[in-house]
């Protein structure tokens, strides 16, 4: 029995005809050749028509088109092949018959498709080949269908190639042809559905640009939603902080009236008070949260504490004065906090007269600047802080003191 194609010895690649054989070893120098019972594969798709000769062939369709429907013609196409040259006719001339491979090049003709189609297709545009090819992958159905085809195939490397069909290979029938006017309807009507698909699409694109919008909105309300609420703990930590202070303040101005009444009784020469009934009830110790604050160091806070309380009581009667020298503290800390690298924030001059009105004059300024690690140096002109003593804890621990000495009424009071 003859074979139904040719396999490649150094390959193994199945060739369906003796030419095919031969154009393959030219293109790769395999000259082992031998028949094989295994037909190449003829799967067509029902969508558009298409052949395919193997099922990677199919399953690349599929994938490039989305259609999954093939019908196998293997059998119906696959025609006997052998290597053995048949022996030459002679005709009623005596003249002998033709050689394989004039039999063999006329087994594959290009397409017969319908002319009037193919015009119509040709004056909206199309290429002749691209419109054979659509005409004949369609069966000549329609220009619709041809059209419809042309757009879902025009990214195929061979969509501009004629195919070839054997040569007694017939046409399918089609519907009949539209009349110049319908075609004029027909193609607006396709160019209408071809944009309106763009738009579409670009709507589709929109709505997702839409939504990634709305999700980053999203995500950047709800990092400011923690970013203010961190901060409303953290001002909640520190009015409670201000609070506690303003309690001892008034707990001390209690004891120092209490104290004061004694004295005048014992002045008058009247018995003291029964300490049962004139002492206070006690104060219930509050246990403090957590916050977000920073530890402070208790030491340096309370010695930074004690010498803003100096300054005030120092210069109680001018107030605008003991103010204004909070808030320059205020500004040189807020600098070298800021910019802890930059020497010029981290260097005071003592004999600078504005520095002198404000902070040097005042007892206490100069002390607490010492507390933040300022020392004098080259005579005691400057007060200069080394950069390895910048305590970011600290300057943040002296921020919160300053700033609660000026807005806090009762601090410094005793």
């Amino acid at each position: 029995m003859a074979g139904l194609s040719l396999q490649c010895g150094d390959c193994g690649v199945l060739l369906k005809s003796i030419e095919e054989a031969q154009e393959h070893s030219e293109l790769t120098s395999h000259s082992n050749f031998a028949e094989s019972t295994e037909a190449v594969l003829n799967l067509v798709c029902s969508t558009c028509r298409k052949p395919c000769r193997s099922k990677t062939e199919s399953d690349l369709h599929t994938k490039r088109t989305g259609h999954t429907d093939f019908v196998d013609k293997t059998l119906e196409t696959a025609n006997p092949i052998s290597l053995e040259l048949p022996k030459p006719s002679v005709d009623s001339d005596g003249v002998a018959g033709a050689s394989i491979s004039n039999m063999e090049t006329e087994e594959m003709v290009a397409p017969e498709v319908d002319k009037n189609l193919l015009g119509e297709l040709e004056a909206m545009g199309f290429p002749i080949n691209r419109g054979t090819r659509a005409l004949h992958y369609t069966g000549n159905a329609s220009l619709e269908a041809a059209v419809n085809w042309i757009v879902e195939h025009e990214n195929d490397t061979d969509i501009d190639e004629i195919p070839m069909v054997p040569v007694n290979s017939k046409p399918e029938s089609r519907k009949p042809s539209l009349t110049p006017e319908e075609m004029k309807i027909k193609a607006q009507e396709l160019r209408e559905r071809a944009r309106k698909k763009k738009e579409e699409e670009e709507k589709r694109m929109e709505r997702e640009k839409e939504k990634e919008r709305i999700r980053a909105g999203k995500e950047l309300l709800e990092a400011k939603r923690i970013e203010e609420d961190n901060e409303r703990k953290r001002i909640i930590a520190l009015r409670k902080a201000e609070k506690e202070e303003e309690k001892r303040a008034r707990e001390k101005i209690r004891q120092k009236v209490e104290e004061d009444k004694a004295e005048r009784r014992r002045k008058l020469g009247l018995p003291p008070e029964d300490p049962t009934v004139s002492r206070p009830a006690a104060v219930p110790v509050v246990e403090e949260k957590k916050t977000f604050l920073p530890i402070k160091p208790v030491t340096k806070v309370e010695k930074m504490r004690e010498w803003l309380r100096a300054l005030k009581q120092n210069h109680k009667d001018d107030d605008a004065k003991v103010k204004r020298a909070f808030q320059t503290l205020l500004t040189y800390v807020g600098n070298v906090a800021k910019n802890p690298d930059e020497e010029k924030f981290r260097k005071i001059r003592l004999t600078n007269q504005s520095f002198q009105d404000r902070v040097g004059s005042m007892k206490g300024g100069v002390e607490f600047l010492e507390v933040l690690g300022f020392e004098k140096i080259e005579g005691g002109e400057f007060m200069f802080l080394s950069r390895d003593k910048v305590d970011m804890v600290v300057l943040n621990s002296a921020g919160s003191e300053l700033n609660s000495a000026i807005i806090n009424p009762f601090f410094g009071v005793l």
